[in-house]
């Protein structure tokens, strides 16, 4: 694999890991919060589509699968798709470092070891 198709991967990996965080980020804002507790679809719908790092997260996706639609032009599915699971990481430690969420044992174990599989296909292609 060359180095111009990872550059691509991890961009396109990185960009929808960002977006899961800006996602996140906006849907634990106060106003979707008060707009959910409203129960009104059109409220909550209308503070979605106006909360400015969901907007973002939806620009970052968009971007992230034109990336992909390069790397797949480019790249074989069987080496490019692994890399998708970095995404799994970066979240996870976004969880942990943004949202002071946590992580099991087991669960950085399994990140750990997904961190590692792709390694094995990464060295492959």
């Amino acid at each position: 694999m060359s180095l111009l198709h990872l550059l691509m991967i991890v961009s396109s990996v990185a960009l929808s890991a960002t977006a899961q965080i800006l996602l996140k980020t906006g849907m634990i804002s106060s106003g979707v919060k008060t707009a959910i507790e409203s129960g009104k679809p059109m409220s909550i719908l209308t503070v979605i589509a106006t909360t400015p790092s969901i907007l973002l997260g939806f620009a970052s996706f968009g971007l992230s699968v034109g990336i992909w639609l390069l790397v797949l032009a480019r790249t074989p599915l069987s080496v490019a798709y692994p890399f998708v699971s970095l995404g799994i990481g970066i979240t996870v430690i976004a969880g942990l470092t943004i949202f002071g969420e946590s992580v099991t044992p087991q669960g950085a174990i399994g990140v750990g070891l997904i961190i590692l599989g792709i390694l094995c296909v990464a060295s492959q292609g």
